[in-house]
């Protein structure tokens, strides 16, 4: 394992994916997905790191705050901007963490790595939380198949704005990807491929790079 750096040099105001650039030239990018995914556990993947993966917020959290589930979090966010396969069975179970924002962050990371486990997404869009709602749905339009235009059309009349926007969009994007529609009615073009294992990386462009107060 390399030496570790001191912790207070770490870059912790630096956007997230250029604070994980210099994690991954530190560790290396398999050891980067490894200590996120044991941070998605509740492990500890040491200061330095949690430092990298969650930044000036992570500071707060070494110096007393309680953790709460935001290192579990911080660690399903490094996957949306270093990735192996290796993490995916981690992603998949994060999908039903008690941790809204930690469900909400591996649904995004299924987007960005393609990983087609549409049952578990569906599942998700009954969950009492909004954002976890939308992410489900975002996700569904980029791994789902026409068999789920209906279940994602459905939430365009949810109560919450932010759901029924991303319902729509949704739909509207299986549609256009599967060729099926409403209903259950082929237009033409074939089903995406069915559940399967994860797919490759998505470009680090696509990354949630919020700021690190502010979900995962």
């Amino acid at each position: 394992m390399p030496n570790q750096p001191n912790p207070r040099s770490v870059p912790l105001d630096l956007p997230t994916d250029e604070r994980l650039h210099l994690a991954v030239q530190h560790y290396g990018n398999d050891e980067v997905v490894e200590r996120a995914v044991a941070l998605m556990a509740g492990a500890n993947a040491g200061d330095d790191f949690l430092l990298y993966a969650g930044g000036r917020h992570a500071q707060g959290v070494l110096d007393g705050a309680p953790p709460l589930y935001w290192p579990e979090a911080w660690g399903a966010r490094v996957l949306l901007h270093v990735w192996n396969q290796s993490a995916a069975p981690a992603v998949i179970e994060g999908l039903e963490n008690q941790a809204w924002r930690v469900r909400e962050a591996c649904a995004k990371v299924c987007v960005v790595r393609e990983i087609h486990v549409a049952q578990k997404l569906l599942a998700m869009l009954t969950d009492e939380v909004p954002r976890v709602r939308a992410a489900a749905l975002r996700a569904l339009a980029e791994v789902g198949t026409a068999e789920h235009i209906d279940a994602v059309g459905a939430l365009v009349k949810d109560p919450e704005k932010e759901v029924r926007r991303a319902a729509q969009q949704s739909r509207d994007a299986l549609i256009a990807r599967t060729g099926g529609a409403a209903g259950g009615q082929a237009t033409g073009g074939g089903a995406a491929a069915g559940e399967a294992a994860a797919g490759t990386a998505g470009p680090d462009a696509t990354a949630d790079t919020s700021p690190d107060s502010q979900g995962a």
